[in-house]
């Protein structure tokens, strides 16, 4: 015996990106192609053109671009890490959303997740490599 629960099951892929500090949630649902960020559009989210294609690249290079409708939930980092994050969470869920978009996901370099972090402070300097001031006398 089904419940109508069961029998209406939503099909939606997961997807979790990092980059720097960022970790990006992402979910792809069918659909025509909105993205939202934080329950905010693309747009309003992110200010600068270059981020909201940085966004886009994974969806362009599997040309599924009005396909999906991309939820994501993104914290930590910046503005550029965060676009990072989503752009690799977006690429690992369509790997799990149709196998064939493996390929030009990984040789655009979409899966691979950014491995550069911020380096720790040392004692005696100021920051990470810079030193204090240097006085002769």
């Amino acid at each position: 015996m089904a419940t109508k629960s069961s029998a209406k099951k939503k099909i939606q892929f997961w997807g979790t990106g990092r980059r720097k500090k960022a970790i990006a949630r992402v979910r792809l649902l069918p659909g025509n192609g909105a993205i939202t960020v934080n329950k905010r559009t693309l747009d309003d989210y992110f200010g600068l053109e270059t981020l909201k294609t940085i966004v886009n690249q994974p969806l362009e290079a599997t040309s599924a671009t009005g396909k999906f409708d991309v939820f994501v939930n993104v914290k930590g980092g910046g503005f550029t890490g965060q676009a990072g994050a989503i752009r690799h969470g977006i690429a690992r869920a369509l790997c799990e959303a149709d196998s064939a978009y493996r390929a030009p996901l990984k040789k655009a370099g979409y899966l691979t997740r950014d491995p550069r972090m911020k380096e720790r402070k040392k004692y005696g300097l100021k920051k990470a490599r810079k030193s204090p001031q240097f006085s002769k006398r």
